[in-house]
């Protein structure tokens, strides 16, 4: 199973990947597909991409069953702790200011 998500891409991107994957959501793709070809729709994501980001997530045999890499400009950040991949939502500049200026981190 292979999910992508596409933000703030060219359309034409988006056109591209409807050759081998649905679009259930806007931006976001799914199916199934091999190695290859998943590295492949990468490839071309990373190229096409322009300003915006891409996300890719996959199942493999892992701890957590599947792995996640990011391209670009996303809203969410993948961290990797000693191998298990974890979503950091960043903080805007306001709570940045009001955390410092509470003392905290």
């Amino acid at each position: 199973m292979l999910v992508m998500t596409l933000e703030k891409v060219p359309p034409a991107l988006r056109g591209e990947l409807t050759r081998w994957l649905i679009e259930p959501y806007p931006g976001m793709f799914v199916g199934t597909v091999s190695a290859m070809v998943r590295d492949r729709l990468w490839c071309k994501c990373t190229l096409g991409a322009g300003d915006g980001g891409v996300v890719q997530i996959w199942t493999t045999n892992n701890e957590q069953g599947f792995e996640i890499r990011t391209y670009g400009s996303t809203r969410r950040r993948i961290k990797n702790y000693d191998g298990l991949q974890l979503v950091q939502i960043p903080r805007s500049p306001s709570e940045q200011q009001r955390d410092e200026l509470e003392g905290g981190v």
